[in-house]
């Protein structure tokens, strides 16, 4: 592969050139890749790395069908979409087609940040009113609209909640205030909506819309209760609002058995709107809102038009109709499922035999590995999940960390990944939790014991390897990001190993 650029010199462009907060992943030593093919990113020097955290390349990096419908349009036409052409109301077809029927009216837009300030606008000139409900630790875009409404950004910036802005928390049963030992966590969680919708109300505000990503990754993975959302849009629905339900990161059938993961949640529970992006194009920039006729109309009374100069655009339309082909061709949804739970079942012997896995929770290819320091108290292991994630790189294995601590493993690979794939991960993150328990004093006493003194005399070189690792990535960047990989947690690591 020809590069422009030695991989130093790609650094110093990038540090001239690029602004600051565009943050890389593994600062301290960040990998450089240059090409990438179906669950496989290879670095300029041709080492493979197995992808478990792009849930952007959906069906696979480059894949080749995808690759020659944007080529074949592109060859052809591209133009924007006031022109007529049939692969927008395909597409829009094809879509509609995915969701309950009274979703049936598409806003194309070129970005899942885009979608959700579009369904934002959407609610509030249907319902007349601007406020917003949304949960805590929530993220839904980069947009100034979306920034308020995502804790997960506000919280830990200059900025303050506004006024119109209101936080519900988390329906999260392992680590929230309800927990799985709750009668009914579902009515709980939804209780505390209701309650932030009477309080609004009493204060002389109205509600325009709650919005909810289906399964929660920022906020560390996290898989609502079954009855949760049907409570909560009753609520929102009896005060006039309607309910958003963000597919960005968790739709086109990550979770197997359904398409969307709202789906998951029953027959009976639909939402007003769906938006959609990330994984539609395979990596090439197209995102959706779909919404019903009575609110895609009432936005339309406002008299303003809504255009948008490459959204729907004939080559994004082809290649989200591609995208949609291979789902369907590869039978992509049944391989969430089968391999989902084959790598959630492999994952639970590590949890059984690994003190550090706290909970291992998720459906289809969207898997979350919280650690802790302490099961009783659900200690979060931040700085132990930060030298994992470093420590599965050096292995060619390439996952992230998030959830308010930073504590939580994703997995949401590309959905062609494979049981060989993960037995693979599953293998190289027991040899590291292993060598980490260890080291750090936290395996149980029974496991302890079985150490022969050859096993011990390894466990002492590890444990100087580790020590070593931390002091190497101690002066990572500090700064938090999503999707982001950080070692300021690893001088933190570095002293417990060392005590």
């Amino acid at each position: 592969m020809c590069e422009l650029y030695s991989k130093q010199d790609t650094l110093a462009l990038r540090g001239k050139h690029i602004g600051p907060s565009c943050k890389v992943f593994f600062a301290s030593d960040p990998i450089k890749i240059v090409r990438a093919q179906r669950q496989y990113m290879f670095d300029e020097n041709g080492e493979q790395y197995l992808d478990c955290i792009n849930n952007v390349a959906h069906v696979g990096h480059c894949h080749p069908e995808v690759v020659k419908a944007a080529l074949k349009q592109m060859e052809l036409l591209n133009t924007n979409s006031r022109f007529l052409h049939d692969n927008i109301v395909e597409y829009a077809k094809r879509l509609s087609a995915t969701l309950p029927e009274k979703l049936s009216v598409c806003y194309f837009t070129n970005s899942g940040s885009e979608a959700n300030d579009l369904a934002l606008r959407l609610a509030q000139q249907f319902t007349g009113h601007q406020d917003v409900i949304t949960l805590d630790h929530a993220y839904h875009g980069h947009l100034s609209s979306l920034i308020e409404i995502s804790p997960y950004k506000f919280l830990k910036g200059k900025d303050v909640k506004k006024e119109f802005v209101h936080v519900a928390p988390t329906p999260d049963t392992y680590r929230g205030k309800y927990r799985e030992d709750h009668e009914d966590p579902a009515r709980a969680y939804a209780d505390e909506v209701k309650k932030i919708i009477e309080d609004a109300q009493s204060s002389g505000r109205m509600i325009a819309a709650f919005i909810a990503e289906s399964m929660q990754s920022c906020g560390g993975q996290i898989i609502p209760p079954a009855g949760y959302f049907q409570k909560v849009a009753e609520y929102i629905h009896g005060a006039g609002g309607v309910f958003i339900a963000d597919e960005v990161q968790v739709g086109f059938g990550r979770v197997g058995k359904h398409f969307w993961s709202f789906q998951m949640h029953g027959e009976d529970f639909a939402p007003d709107i769906v938006t959609m992006g990330k994984s539609m194009g395979n990596g090439h920039p197209v995102a959706c809102v779909v919404t019903t006729k009575e609110i895609a109309e009432a936005f339309s009374s406002s008299g303003m038009e809504y255009f948008n100069t490459y959204a729907g655009n004939p080559v994004s339309c082809a290649v989200g109709l591609a995208v949609l082909d291979v789902i369907e061709n590869e039978d992509l949804q049944e391989n969430a499922t089968r391999v989902g739970n084959f790598l959630t079942e492999l994952l639970k012997k590590q949890k059984a035999k690994h003190t550090l896995i706290g909970d291992i929770r998720g459906i289809g290819l969207f898997i979350g590995i919280d650690l802790v320091k302490d099961h009783q108290k659900r200690t979060p292991a931040t700085a132990e999940a930060q030298h994992i994630i470093y420590k599965m790189k050096e292995k060619r294995v390439l996952l992230s960390a998030d959830g308010p601590h930073r504590n939580v493993l994703k997995i949401k690979p590309p959905m062609c990944f494979t049981e060989e794939d993960a037995k693979f991960m599953v293998h190289q993150l027991d040899g590291i939790l292993t060598v980490l328990e260890e080291a750090t004093g936290t395996k149980t006493e029974s496991v302890t014991s079985e150490n022969t003194p050859c096993e011990t005399k390894m466990l002492k070189e590890a444990h100087v390897e580790l020590l070593r690792d931390s002091t190497t990535n101690s002066k990572e960047n500090p700064s938090r990001k999503r999707n982001g990989m950080y070692t300021d947690t690893h001088s933190l690591l570095s002293k417990r190993l060392k005590t």
